[in-house]
């Protein structure tokens, strides 16, 4: 088994990564590159996963691959420390996903709580596409693949973590210790492991409009965040508002720093004591809003212009996907090889069955 620190995460490419993706694991995933800790870290735009739900439409993945790897290279993921690779051009994760379909039971993929609810977002019912059904597989052969011991992803991704790892045991049960069992890696931050839409709805998404993406404008930001959802009953300003399920408090419990209100907002020391007056009334929505729009503006004006200069040179983006993708399918042939020969289907890599048979047959 692998003693190494290996860490495995990725995104669809269903258009470009907004603040939720942000705060839930592109800034955790640069802070983890940079310190050091682990020896390989594994980056991967899951496009044939985005295929299962958009067949029909290919276009819209093939665009939004180059839109994901502008917004890693943007936020600080560094090809030179982190492997980026797109997942359709890594055949060897195909193959062990099919592995791996013979180890799950249908009615095990039927009761994982984040296919149901994938299930149930889609409005698939009973015309799920078998691809969609089976990604919890096709996950584990995702993970297992590249040998990573840690799979940091938001609490909702739970359930599929704990599928891969159901598979990584019992697939090491029956042939022996073969495949590196993943441990999940949730957000440090409690406000961020599920930042909720623009519009108070629970899941921020791409498909239900209520996103501030990483590469918006200015004038797109704030507007957004000037009609963002707050507490419906803070009428005036004299009235006592809510915190709980109050979007732009909980946007400032992500991305607010003490340093914050010295710079825009020096009437108060901090979080707490915002938070106390707008409780107690006397503190309006709009005043509130414009703190957090100019710490937004303060964290995505950066981001946002180092897409711009690499969005200068395109084929040097594709280069870097080409290159990382050669580093990863030589790793997940690897791992392949491995399983392979676990399961005795190395046929002509085994030499001890060949004379076995050579043998045999001989003494017929």
């Amino acid at each position: 088994m692998g003693k190494e620190k290996i860490i495995l995460t990725g995104d669809r490419p269903t258009g470009r990564l907004h603040i939720g993706h942000y705060v839930g694991s592109l800034k955790r995933r640069v802070d983890l590159q940079n310190a050091g800790d682990y020896s390989k870290m594994f980056i991967f735009i899951a496009d044939s996963q985005a295929l299962t739900d958009n067949i029909d439409n290919p276009e819209k993945v093939r665009q939004n691959v180059i839109e994901v790897a502008l917004d890693y290279l943007a936020c600080g993921i560094d090809p030179t420390k982190a492997t980026i690779f797109i997942q359709s051009q890594i055949p060897e994760l195909c193959e062990l996903s099919f592995y791996y379909m013979d180890l799950v039971s249908v009615s095990r993929l039927q009761r994982n709580p984040t296919v149901k609810s994938e299930i149930q977002m889609r409005n698939f019912e009973a015309s799920i596409p078998v691809g969609f059904f089976t990604y919890p597989i096709s996950q584990a052969a995702d993970i297992t693949a590249f040998r990573a011991t840690t799979v940091p992803v938001g609490e909702d991704q739970e359930p599929m973590l704990e599928q891969a790892r159901e598979i990584v045991r019992r697939f090491n049960y029956i042939y022996g210790d073969t495949l590196v069992e993943p441990e999940i890696l949730l957000p440090d931050n409690a406000a961020c492991l599920r930042l909720p839409g623009t519009d108070g709805k629970a899941k921020m998404s791409k498909s239900l409009g209520n996103c501030i993406y990483l590469s918006e404008e200015p004038e797109e930001i704030q507007k957004k965040i000037m009609s963002m959802y707050t507490d419906p009953g803070h009428l005036r300003v004299q009235d006592p508002g809510k915190i709980e399920g109050n979007t732009v408090f909980t946007y400032l419990d992500a991305f607010c720093l003490p340093e914050h209100f010295e710079r825009y907002l020096p009437d108060y020391p901090n979080l707490a004591e915002l938070k106390a007056h707008y409780q107690r009334g006397g503190l309006g929505d709009v005043k509130v809003k414009r703190f957090l729009n100019a710490i937004m503006q303060e964290t995505l004006e950066p981001i946002r212009n180092r897409r711009k200069e690499f969005s200068k040179d395109i084929p040097a983006v594709y280069e870097m996907l080409q290159k990382g993708c050669e580093v990863a399918r030589a790793a997940a042939a690897e791992t392949l090889a491995d399983v392979k020969k676990a399961m005795k289907i190395n046929y002509f890599d085994d030499k001890e069955l060949i004379e076995e048979q050579v043998k045999r047959f001989s003494q017929e």
